[in-house]
């Protein structure tokens, strides 16, 4: 494999666990599981607040409110997975 495609795929893949713990730290603080006053927490939560919000944050305003369901991290990955395969038919055919 190229080890363009190769880098641009693992940029993805990380890309798509910081979504994911995104999720997962928004459930656990809605839940009141994890504690927002503690000051990791809250360091945690604003790295991954800027590290996705530039992407979530229009697609928040495209999708329709549905009353505190957010999908917006479920179209990011899905959008992703969707690069990851058109890289890899389109591009690597090519190769």
């Amino acid at each position: 494999m190229n080890p363009f495609v190769w880098l641009v795929f693992q940029v993805i893949d990380i890309y798509w666990y910081i979504i994911l713990a995104t999720v997962v730290i928004s459930w656990l603080t809605s839940f009141n599981i994890i504690n927002n006053s503690n000051p990791y927490v809250r360091q945690a939560y604003r790295v991954l607040y800027k590290l996705t919000e530039p992407v979530l944050g229009p697609i928040r305003r495209i999708l329709p409110d549905l009353g505190g369901l957010d999908f917006s991290p479920v179209v990011v990955l899905f959008a992703l997975q969707f690069l990851k395969q058109f890289i890899a038919y389109y591009l690597l055919r090519y190769i």
